[in-house]
């Protein structure tokens, strides 16, 4: 179960988010997702190895390379948000542990409860199966 008031943790401090999985195609979620949270303010990392740039900002191959290129601008990647399938998650999951990258979020229908166990072991704050998108309008609007 998802606390609420980790959501709203997440939402409020985060400030630099990397979508994993995130698309160039117009129908996809993740494109428009993307999109939305850059229009509300949050600093938006592509990452999708297939692509050079969406919406006009540079993709990331991996989250190490975000993470790098962060770092190289003294800043860092707050909150990985994944909208990939929930059996490509583990990897996603030893990524944002091994990079020091506070906040995980799964999208809605994203679910691994064994990744997700991993994630907060480390110390990880992570919810799962929730969209970001909505959760954020809710609180706004």
């Amino acid at each position: 179960m998802n606390d609420p008031s980790l959501i709203d943790e997440m939402l409020r401090k985060a400030q630099t988010i990397a979508v994993v999985g995130m698309s160039d195609k117009p129908w996809r979620a993740s494109h428009n997702i993307g999109r939305y949270l850059v229009m509300q303010g949050y600093r938006v990392l592509p990452v999708n190895p297939r692509l050079k740039e969406v919406h006009g900002l540079k993709a990331f191959p991996d989250l190490e390379s975000a993470q790098t290129a962060m770092k190289a601008e003294g800043s860092q990647i707050d909150l990985v948000d994944v909208f990939r399938a929930s059996d490509k998650v583990p990897p996603i999951v030893e990524d944002t542990i091994r990079l020091g990258i506070p906040y995980l979020w799964l999208q809605e229908d994203v679910v691994n409860d064994k990744a997700m166990a991993q994630a907060r072991s480390a110390g990880v704050k992570a919810v799962q199966d929730v969209c970001i998108f909505r959760e954020h309008a809710q609180r706004v609007g």
